[in-house]
């Protein structure tokens, strides 16, 4: 296995968490130096806050970490491909790569929708590697979905 199959797995770990505690199971985890900094699954529903998505709580905890506000050196991994809020903090984080595991046809703003970084008022677009544990990514989401309309 490689290091970003070992980094894609923690962060399905944190989706899986996030799944344990009813949030829609999306995870990310953050990469300095070859060292995970910050990792965190989904905590919109826990924390009563729209904008607490897996990246962006990866993204606030290893700036607090860190102590700036720019992540340039760092490689975000994330299971579901980040909507536009994300995208975007990603691009303001100054993310050097994004890794992330399934598209998000409906939701996804990196190669999906709004494409972001495609856009000219995109002042930093990181490398992206989209399907990395594609299947494990986007299991875990049909997995969740299934069982809330079971119950």
């Amino acid at each position: 296995m490689s290091n970003r199959e070992t980094f894609m797995e923690a962060a399905l770990i944190e989706a899986a968490n996030a799944a344990a505690r009813g949030e829609v199971p999306i995870g990310a985890v953050l990469v300095v130096d070859g060292t995970i900094i910050a990792r965190s699954g989904n905590r919109t529903r826990a924390e009563n806050d729209v904008t607490a998505h897996a990246e962006i709580a990866v993204i606030r905890e290893a700036a607090a970490t860190l102590g700036q506000e720019r992540l340039g050196g760092a490689d975000l991994y994330v299971t579901l491909e980040p909507c536009t809020m994300c995208a975007a903090a990603i691009s303001f984080a100054r993310i050097r790569r994004l890794y992330y595991g399934a598209e998000d046809p409906k939701g996804g703003a990196v190669d999906s929708g709004v494409r972001f970084y495609a856009q000219p008022t995109c002042h930093h677009v990181p490398e992206v590697y989209s399907g990395l544990c594609e299947g494990e990514a986007a299991q875990i989401l049909t997995d969740f979905f299934r069982s809330k309309r079971e119950d």
